[in-house]
């Protein structure tokens, strides 16, 4: 005979090892203490500027690269990481001594204005301090042409920071991912922060507003293999209603209409973002 108490006891335990997957899979390991150190010494650096430190308290630097995962020791390859380098002043000392960071930037070959000035603004930055930098690796990861920019499962952490939605306007999203997803070994960890947009409307392809839904960028990302293993709201600004006459850029640091409303856009502060952690498979 069929015991329904034994059927329910066995249900209970079933639903509670299931819950305890999805806790593991989605708690990321606790930052060790040598990394922990390393990386707070690091944002305490002089060779932040003030403007740059300013914008921590919207960025939450710290607890975004635990969030990841980040180990000191590890191969970490930032994608896109723009002229003025915000992360790679923090990533690259932190990982200088045990690890390695790679910056995976425009494309040398491009004959883009934008592109070969902003190429120029990070490479000096980066020669302005070889204490720092000097063992940083530049390589490139720009559609359509350089989407190789390592060799194939090399890296244990691929992190990118606000820029989906500019891939999204040139079409370039999907080839990107997968050339991340390439790059990881088996196991490596994908970091995603975004500027998320709300999910009354449906997403824009072209993504013109900066803003990407949460769920739309979920799906593109796992198309390319990858498997999400976490959110986190430690980017998160209530506040951002994602709906402002220039996109993004009308809040801060951008404030795209000037002095026109400025203090209101001031209060709201840096735009709401989404902090995804993904998963290449074993």
């Amino acid at each position: 005979m069929i015991d329904p108490h034994r059927i329910a006891r066995t249900g209970i335990a079933a639903l509670a090892c299931l819950a305890a997957f999805a806790a593991a899979a989605s708690d990321p390991p606790e930052m060790d203490a040598a990394t922990r150190a390393t990386l707070d010494r690091v944002l305490a650096g002089d060779h932040r500027s003030e403007a740059n430190r300013a914008r921590d308290k919207y960025r939450h630097p710290k607890e975004t690269l635990e969030f990841f995962g980040l180990r000191q020791d590890m191969t970490v390859m930032e994608v896109s990481p723009g002229g003025g380098g915000w992360y790679t002043e923090i990533l690259a000392p932190t990982l200088r001594e045990h690890g390695q960071y790679i910056a995976a930037s425009w494309d040398p070959n491009s004959t883009s204005e934008y592109v070969k000035t902003n190429s120029k603004k990070f490479a000096d930055k980066l020669a302005a301090r070889p204490d720092l930098y000097d063992r940083a690796k530049v390589t490139a990861l720009q559609a359509p042409n350089a989407l190789k920019p390592v060799p194939d499962g090399t890296v244990d952490m691929v992190v990118t920071f606000r820029n989906i939605h500019g891939w999204m306007g040139n079409d370039s999203a999907d080839a990107m991912f997968k050339a991340m997803f390439a790059a990881l070994k088996p196991g490596g960890i994908l970091g995603v922060v975004e500027h998320r947009a709300k999910t009354d409307k449906p997403q824009d392809p072209k993504a013109k507003s900066g803003y990407v839904r949460e769920d739309y960028a979920i799906e593109m990302i796992e198309r390319a293999g990858f498997k999400l293993i976490g959110r986190s709201e430690v980017n998160a600004n209530p506040k951002d209603t994602a709906d402002h006459p220039e996109g993004v850029w009308t809040l801060p640091p951008t404030l795209e209409l000037g002095d026109v409303d400025r203090e209101k856009y001031l209060a709201i502060g840096e735009s709401d973002r989404f902090t995804l952690r993904f998963r290449k498979p074993e």
